[in-house]
């Protein structure tokens, strides 16, 4: 059977703890980054970490919005995804709990959405942000690590400074399911999860974001 001779692949679970770290390492970045007054530290905290760990782990989503657009392009295994999906939501949970122990004020932590739109409005901007993120990442498939952590890590930092102002530009669900556990604030959560995914005729390869 597919499933158990998966399981039993030491690649497979290299591939669910590069998730985990990259998430975690991702989400804390970023948490920690939201501390500071403004969505320009949290912006390029979110765009250089994301550069790095295309160079240094190998790009691995770190983002259940690009697993579920892999996985509707069939570049993912069913079992793949779904492992990959938990082990990001479980860096980001960790992540976030870190962050809330040690920041005075966890109320940064969690997006949602601003004054300035409504939560209709902050979907489309989530939305328009995560396309122009998965046009980037399956755009980045046939390049170098310098060039394609560049190329993402613009992405993400773009995208997080055109969102910011009405969604929190989160981009990414396990970056707003994290804090939301932790602090138990659940306002216009759905956002972060309604936008539609993005499949592409072209998917960077396996394992990277």
């Amino acid at each position: 059977p597919l499933f158990p001779q998966e399981l039993r692949s030491g690649c497979f679970w290299r591939g669910v703890l590069a998730e985990l770290a990259a998430t975690l390492i991702f989400v804390g970045v970023v948490l920690g980054a939201s501390a500071a007054p403004g969505p320009l530290a949290p912006a390029l905290a979110g765009g250089l970490v994301a550069g790095g760990l295309v160079c240094s782990l190998g790009g691995p989503q770190a983002n259940p919005a690009l697993t579920l657009a892999l996985l509707c392009t069939r570049k993912l295994s069913a079992l793949r995804g779904a492992a990959g999906v938990l082990a990001q939501c479980t860096g980001a949970t960790l992540a976030s709990a870190a962050a809330r122990a040690a920041l005075p004020d966890d109320t940064s932590l969690v997006t949602r959405v601003r004054a300035v739109g409504t939560a209709g409005t902050a979907l489309a901007w989530e939305t328009f942000a995560t396309f122009q993120l998965a046009l980037a990442a399956f755009a980045i498939a046939e390049h170098t690590a310098p060039q394609a952590g560049l190329a993402l890590g613009s992405a993400v930092a773009a995208g997080a400074l055109a969102a910011g102002p009405f969604s929190g530009g989160s981009m990414n669900p396990a970056r707003s399911l994290g804090p939301a556990i932790v602090t138990g604030v659940w306002d216009d959560h759905w956002v972060s999860w309604g936008h539609p995914r993005t499949p592409s005729p072209e998917s960077p390869r396996k394992g990277e974001s």
